[in-house]
């Protein structure tokens, strides 16, 4: 599975790069094409985008294809994609008043693309029964979601060139540098743009050639674009840090060609940075629903490996391998909370919160890269140390960029090295000091690393963006960030922030647990492993167990009453543990109040907000053996309560 993530991060992020150098619709429709024949492999493929202007539908994939086969699958795409079907299609197609098909795909899968909370076009692809899964969805929608934002940049660009092209009385004031070539190849105009570029006043170079006024880099490329009288496609040309898109159009029938040279190093720079912010949203959501994904196989070996662990029945000689699979499981559910926790989408609250947790979390998440750069980190926390008031979600991105920052100036110089981590009291707040052993930064790039866009790594390498705004966030909070370093002696980054409440002190050990009360226990989980493990488990302990395998299975036995304890999961087929829990408590509100969650949907704000309106106890996938038997002492703490002496 992890290997399989892996590969298809790849192959998104390449795909990223690749719509990052397209700048025309028809381009990067063919790159997406290109990505699905190759990565879906579908039978047949459909592309269509609104014509803003027109207001109407253009299907340009298959090209020339009629709208009688592929609209009606397509316009269901933009009413009700992301859509995966099969024998429902007719079905669906039916309930959304579209025109029904003479010849209906065995499989579908049709995603709209979206700019700016609108349908602006949609993909659909359609194949033998069987050909589509929901990971196939999952992959479409990530690939179209950074397609959506590439076919918007490209709408914008094409709109934005267009108003600067259309040439009135003021030429001057257009900002492309615009020069007309004539069949000689001698300049007849230029505007004050050109005259910058090349560095010549504009009097100095009409009647000039124009070759011995560009770079002699540039003179194959313009040489072809004049040849072809404007008609070949543009040309990318580079002068020291500056891009420029050069274009060629035929002025009149002598053969004259009007060259535009558009600096494109600012826009090129600004939309690499938003197809990355897309694509690392897309990547977070794709992350985050396979980490979930793991939370229940996670939770069947997590929790067979606390029972066998426990159980006597064990022979002596396998009691060491259990124990390494308990070890290795809780650190494998340790890594998917992490991802889960850094991927959440959440309102931005402001908690008091402890920061020798958050720092530790936040070195686990990138331990692996750490290891790779031969980087050892250390966390240092001073006792009794107050706790802060913050965005525990912000202020992890702030640690991870400069933690990121420290393990790469590390690596460049190719040995091993250090991060301290330090959290201390300061003033009446506390700070955090990151320190490393890398090479330090001369006093001219310190004084600018906190200015946006300024990087000292290599292009592709980074946007210059993360330590202005992780010092952005830190004001938010109140604080502020510095730097100390000298060339050759590492650097320091400092986060200030200031002091919440009272100091943190260590929680006292918990009270020993009353052993709970035999019970008869429903438990309700689609996952049939999970079904086993907490049977087993709870009949060990003397439980009288039942189970259900979906939710509408469950509210049948559970509306019938009887049960001490009723355990469901939130995500389920045929009906989910909120539609469980609600139509119980229509039927039999006492056994809805008997009712605990179990999850592994945490990073939906939707779902914290159920969990938290209810009050009721949950268990998070996976859970060990422990969390369990308090949940069951306090639930039988519950019942005795409620049972008349």
């Amino acid at each position: 599975m992890a290997d399989h993530l892996v590969r298809l991060l790849g192959v998104l992020a390449a795909y990223g790069q690749e719509l990052s150098g397209a700048l025309r619709p028809q381009t990067i429709v063919d790159l997406l094409l290109r990505l699905m024949k190759q990565q879906v492999a579908p039978t047949a493929v459909a592309v269509a985008l609104v014509d803003v202007e027109l207001n109407r539908l253009q299907i340009l994939y298959p090209e020339g294809a009629t709208g009688d086969h592929y609209r009606p699958l397509l316009d269901l795409a933009m009413r009700r994609g992301p859509l995966l079907a099969g024998d429902d299609l007719p079905d669906l197609l039916a309930a959304a008043r579209l025109p029904a098909l003479a010849d209906v795909p065995e499989a579908y899968l049709g995603v709209p693309f979206r700019a700016a909370g609108r349908p602006i076009g949609a993909l659909v692809m359609v194949g033998p029964a069987g050909s589509f899964h929901p990971p196939d969805l999952a992959f479409v929608e990530a690939a179209v979601a950074q397609t959506s934002v590439a076919l918007e940049n490209a709408r914008l660009v094409d709109l934005l060139e267009h108003r600067k092209r259309s040439w009135d009385a003021t030429v001057d004031a257009i900002p492309q540098a615009l020069c007309i070539v004539d069949r000689s190849g001698r300049i007849q105009r230029v505007n004050r743009a050109f005259a910058e570029l090349v560095r010549i006043p504009p009097t100095a170079i009409v009647g000039r050639l124009w070759l011995s006024l560009v770079p002699p880099a540039w003179a194959d490329a313009l040489e072809r674009l004049l040849r072809s009288a404007g008609a070949s496609p543009e040309v990318e040309l580079r002068a020291h840090e500056r891009t420029f898109s050069v274009t060629g159009f035929p002025v009149d029938s002598d053969g004259a060609v009007v060259l535009v040279f558009d600096d494109q190093t600012e826009r090129r720079r600004l939309q690499s940075q938003l197809i990355q912010s897309e694509k690392m949203s897309a990547m977070g959501q794709l992350i985050a629903g396979i980490a979930h994904d793991l939370n229940n196989p996670l939770a069947s070996v997590v929790g067979f490996a606390d029972f066998l662990a426990e159980s006597p029945d064990v022979p002596p000689r396998l009691r060491e391998p259990v124990r390494v699979i308990q070890q290795e499981a809780e650190r494998a559910a340790k890594i998917v909370r992490n991802l889960l926790t850094f991927a959440r989408k959440q309102e931005h609250r402001r908690r008091p919160t402890p920061l020798r947790p958050l720092l530790e979390s936040t070195v686990a998440l990138l331990r692996n890269q750490l290891m790779a750069h031969r980087v050892d980190v250390r966390v240092e926390v001073e006792p009794d140390l107050p706790e802060v008031s913050l965005d525990a979600n912000q202020i992890q991105q702030v640690f991870v960029n400069l933690l990121n920052n420290a393990s790469q100036a590390i690596d460049s110089t190719g040995r091993p090295g250090t991060i301290i981590v330090r959290a201390r009291r300061q003033g009446d707040g506390v700070a955090v000091d990151v320190i490393d052993d890398g090479p330090g930064m001369p006093e001219a790039v310190a004084a600018r690393v906190f200015e946006p866009f300024f990087t000292t790594k290599p292009e592709g390498h980074g946007t210059g963006l993360g330590l202005s705004i992780s010092q952005g966030i830190v004001k938010e909070h109140g604080g502020r960030i510095t730097l100390s370093t000298m060339a050759g002696n590492g650097a320091t980054f400092t986060v200030e922030l200031p002091q919440h409440g009272e100091p943190v002190t260590e929680p006292p050990p918990p009270a020993a647990l009353r052993p709970a009360l035999p019970l008869r226990i429903l438990v309700v989980d689609d996952e049939p492993h999970i079904l086993h493990y907490m049977r087993a488990t709870l009949e060990a302990w003397g439980h009288t167990v039942e189970v259900a395998s979906d939710g509408a299975a469950g509210l049948e036995r559970a509306a019938a009453g009887g049960l001490d304890l009723i355990i469901t999961d939130l995500r389920m087929p045929r009906l989910g543990g909120r539609e469980f829990y609600q139509l119980l408590a229509e039927r039999n509100p006492a056994m809805a109040r008997r009712t605990v969650f179990s999850t592994g949907d945490t990073i939906r704000g939707d779902t914290l907000s159920f969990l938290e309106r209810l009050g009721r106890p949950f268990l998070h996938k996976p859970f060990g053996l422990a969390e369990l038997r308090a949940l069951l002492a306090a639930a039988s703490a519950e019942l005795s309560a409620q049972t008349p002496a």
